[in-house]
């Protein structure tokens, strides 16, 4: 017959078993830090970290439908003080005529905010998420991205087809974002000139006109828009090119 252990032994022993688990347990993704750490690199990112970027885009694409919205909230839920994220491309002034310039295959033309404001208004309160980490529920108003679209016809590629991407700068060109066009004409995608039911001063938020679409982080949501290009090509985006999530979905 095996001795039996003293309450001392089996502990000893357990913790020994414990901590050699530990050890084998932390080996392994010690030693997946370190295959995707010495990976090449693909477009500005790690390889696996870009594979996933990509696994995740299809993935989140396929999702995305009209009929899949992002929360709504009461106005009682909005705070009074809204967070800003950044401030790229906001630093040069903004010249007395702006307007918005927009290319749309062989279309070239420009509008003002006035004229934007012509068509129908749209609100919405929902939770903006910034990929820094952090939330906060805002309250927008301006006009649906797909009334725009369809009010000056942009974004048609020929009767049956729209173009694949849509591409927007700020003013200066110091800061642009492309987005994939499911995305742009998502009921929920607006063309913001109105923060807590004022109209946008603070540069910071993008005055006077701003992109919000809630089925994007932060970072998509391109502030002060001074050009807004149609294409099929993959429009150039501020930050993937260090290296974040072209498509940036939520």
């Amino acid at each position: 017959m095996k001795e039996e252990l003293t309450t001392d032994q089996q502990i000893r022993r357990k913790t020994i078993k414990a901590f050699i688990g530990f050890g084998i347990a932390t080996l392994i993704p010690v030693s997946i830090w370190k295959w995707i750490t010495k990976s090449p690199y693909l477009n500005n990112a790690l390889a696996p970290l870009r594979k996933n970027f990509e696994f995740n885009e299809k993935l989140t694409a396929k999702l995305l439908s009209n009929s899949r919205l992002a929360p709504t909230f009461p106005l009682s839920d909005v705070p009074k003080k809204i967070r800003s994220n950044g401030t790229e491309g906001l630093i040069s002034p903004l010249e007395k005529d702006y307007k918005i310039k927009i290319e749309s295959g062989e279309m070239k033309f420009e509008i003002t905010l006035d004229e934007l404001k012509i068509l129908p208004k749209h609100e919405i309160i929902y939770e903006f998420k910034c990929v820094e980490g952090w939330s906060q529920i805002q309250h927008w108003g301006g006009v649906k991205f797909v009334d725009f679209m369809n009010h000056y016809k942009v974004g048609q590629k020929d009767a049956e087809n729209l173009f694949e991407y849509v591409g927007m700068e700020t003013p200066d060109g110091k800061y642009y974002v492309g987005i994939d066009t499911p995305s742009a004409v998502h009921p929920q995608t607006i063309l913001a000139y109105e923060m807590n039911g004022e109209p946008l001063t603070n540069l910071k938020h993008g005055s006077p006109l701003r992109l919000i679409i809630p089925v994007k982080y932060g970072i998509k949501n391109l502030k002060r828009i001074g050009v807004i290009k149609f294409s099929d090509s993959r429009p150039k985006d501020y930050w993937a090119l260090f290296g974040y999530d072209y498509f940036a979905g939520l």
